[in-house]
């Protein structure tokens, strides 16, 4: 049986849930909330759940959104010398006095989640997007500490961003109705830290992450959806390490689902382009998600489009036999002509797992 309680099948397949074909990772490159909805709805329709705004408005670069925010904040100062996680990349953020000093204004995700709900409402009542959740996407605190605050003040750090984003959060839930809402954790910076490749402020890196993830999972209204977008790309350079298998991704999912009370919405989990091969997908077989948990993998990848996405369908359903399917990442990194076509791709590969 399943290890953890709750409503579980005995079966490995049948403890995962039949859903709907697609997720949207998030960022979708296009002008605006607007027409990201459009183009998304007319191309996937039915097949999603829940729709992003696309993170149009900057939010999918990180670097110049992050570099923004903490270049205005009181309490903080940019160290030209001190490059971000990598070699290159923006400048390390410390402390210009004490941790009592740290000032977070408001971060921006609440405000454009507030424009885009009112395009949301407006479409919705149009008749352009069908019976959908409002899904906001927010990286984990963790993830612009690690990655543009200086080593020496990221523990003092931390606790005053975590605050911040949590109070956007908030804001978001005030003007979303909870039966609307769908919140996606980002989560890529802790596979980087549990792989050892980013270094750590906290000693006890697994279950470090496993708190701060908990936490935050907590702290979405109990009536609105939480999903987890687990990850290994570094927004910056790629890839924090390439995954020997799913078996890291997996044990997160697990320890997670384990210790929350509340049914995770969805997990998100990525697949490399390259991996057909059964030995990345056998951890699979160990990944129990209480029914109703939706379970995606991000099998689809621009590079090598439909086959390539069949072949690692085909590989995943000897483990694996009911999934959704997502690209590994969002879509940011595609220049906006190519998103109609990188839709259908999205909807045709649905089709094969259906």
């Amino acid at each position: 049986m399943c290890p953890i309680p709750g409503d579980y099948s005995a079966s490995p397949n049948l403890c995962r849930v039949s859903i709907h074909a697609v997720h949207l990772v998030g960022s979708v490159p296009l002008h605006d909330a607007e027409q990201v909805f459009r183009t998304v709805s007319a191309r996937l329709g039915d097949n999603l759940r829940r729709i992003p705004d696309g993170e149009t408005d900057g939010r999918a670069d990180w670097t110049s959104w992050h570099r923004a925010l903490f270049d205005r904040t009181p309490g903080l100062v940019a160290d030209e010398h001190g490059h971000g996680h990598g070699h290159g990349g923006p400048a390390r953020y410390r402390l210009s006095g004490g941790p009592g000093d740290l000032r977070f204004g408001e971060l921006g995700h609440a405000a454009a989640a507030r424009t885009s709900w009112q395009v949301f409402q407006r479409l919705r009542a149009e008749g352009v997007l069908p019976d959908l959740r409002f899904q906001v996407c927010l990286p984990t605190p963790v993830a612009p500490v690690a990655l543009y605050v200086d080593p020496c003040a990221q523990a003092a750090v931390e606790p005053a961003y975590e605050a911040a984003v949590l109070r956007e959060l908030r804001l978001i839930a005030d003007v979303v109705p909870h039966d609307r809402l769908s919140v996606q954790w980002d989560t890529s910076v802790e596979f980087g830290m549990l792989e050892g490749v980013v270094p750590s402020w906290f000693p006890d890196v697994e279950d470090g992450v496993l708190n701060r993830l908990s936490r935050l999972f907590e702290a979405v209204p109990a009536d609105a959806e939480v999903g987890y977008h687990l990850c290994y790309s570094d927004p910056d350079h790629g890839l924090f390490a390439e995954p020997r298998d799913a078996g890291r991704l997996v044990a997160v999912a697990n320890a997670l689902t384990d210790r929350l009370v509340r049914r995770v919405g969805w997990i998100h989990l990525p697949v490399p382009a390259g991996r057909t091969d059964p030995a990345y997908y056998a951890p699979l077989h160990d990944l129990w998600l209480p029914i109703g948990t939706e379970l995606y993998l991000g099998l689809i990848h621009a590079e090598d489009g439909l086959d390539g996405a069949r072949h690692r369908i085909e590989a995943a359903r000897t483990v694996v036999s009911a999934f959704g399917v997502a690209a590994a990442c969002g879509l940011g990194g595609h220049p906006p002509e190519a998103v109609p076509g990188l839709l259908d791709l999205h909807a045709a590969v649905a089709a094969l797992s259906d």
